[in-house]
């Protein structure tokens, strides 16, 4: 017999394309019992708690402030992949680097789904935070075939009331997964002499033209000033705006 955690990491590593015998070997899991779960005709669990978007008159998550972060991360870092008999897994992507993120991530994906198990797939550098449920497209309706980058991102109406009501998870969320907090330095002539200087910024880097606009729209709003400092990349370097970013977002740690 196994236990849940154990079956839900199997299942995620299934669902990333690893073969029965890599994750026999990592989980210790029979292969026939691997491909027993795999082939399942009914879900892994069952949810007492229901869907506010499948409901008759459907509703935003009550937790809004889970939401906007979470809704950063996915943009971000995350994937949702369909299993078996419409059981959907939600991914994010967390560096080792950062066990705060992994941790803030991991809260706010139960704080979503309370009755679900969120469990941690380790991978090189790095594990993703993982949880399975029917639900995650309709909590997340930009998900879609291929990357999010080759499709378009818009916010639902009722995505962009929460993104409105809470901002700054919403910015916290995309800073986590494609953003960062740096030191930047340049050199000035004082009295004919090179003397350096250096000074914080903030980046935020994704390939999606949507991505980065809903990004730049939400620092519009919250008084932020930015500049594209290439295709990629924006940049917040004004004194003031790294200012309220660090009262309000702050480095990965």
């Amino acid at each position: 017999m196994y236990d849940m955690g154990t079956r839900e990491r199997a299942l995620a590593l299934i669902s990333q394309g690893h073969s029965l015998n890599s994750v026999s070997g990592q989980t210790g899991v029979s292969r026939a019992a691997l491909r027993s779960w795999r082939e399942r005709k009914e879900p892994l669990r069952s949810s007492g708690l229901p869907c506010p978007r499948c409901e008759e008159t459907p509703r935003p998550p009550e937790d809004r402030a889970a939401y906007a972060y979470l809704l950063g991360l996915y943009l971000g870092d995350g994937c949702i992949s369909q299993g078996p008999r419409g059981v959907h897994s939600l991914r994010i992507a967390c560096a080792d680097s950062w066990p705060g993120l992994v941790e803030l991530c991991a809260e706010a994906v139960q704080r979503l789904r309370p009755d679900n198990r969120v469990c941690r797939v380790r991978s090189q550098g790095c594990q993703y935070v993982t949880c399975f449920s029917k639900h995650w497209p309709c909590l997340f309706p930009q998900h879609g075939p291929g990357r999010k980058h080759e499709r378009r991102i818009v916010l639902e109406p009722w995505q962009r009331e929460i993104v409105d009501a809470r901002p700054w998870g919403f910015v916290r969320g995309l800073i986590h997964s494609d953003g960062c907090r740096m030191t930047n330095w340049t050199t000035r002539l004082v009295g004919g002499e090179p003397k350096r200087y250096e000074y914080p910024r903030y980046f935020f880097t994704n390939v999606s033209d949507d991505i980065r606009k809903l990004y730049t729209d939400t620092l519009d709003a919250l008084g932020v000033e930015w500049r594209q400092a290439n295709a990629r990349n924006v940049s917040v370097a004004r004194k003031a705006s790294v200012a309220l970013m660090d009262v309000h977002v702050g480095p990965k740690y």
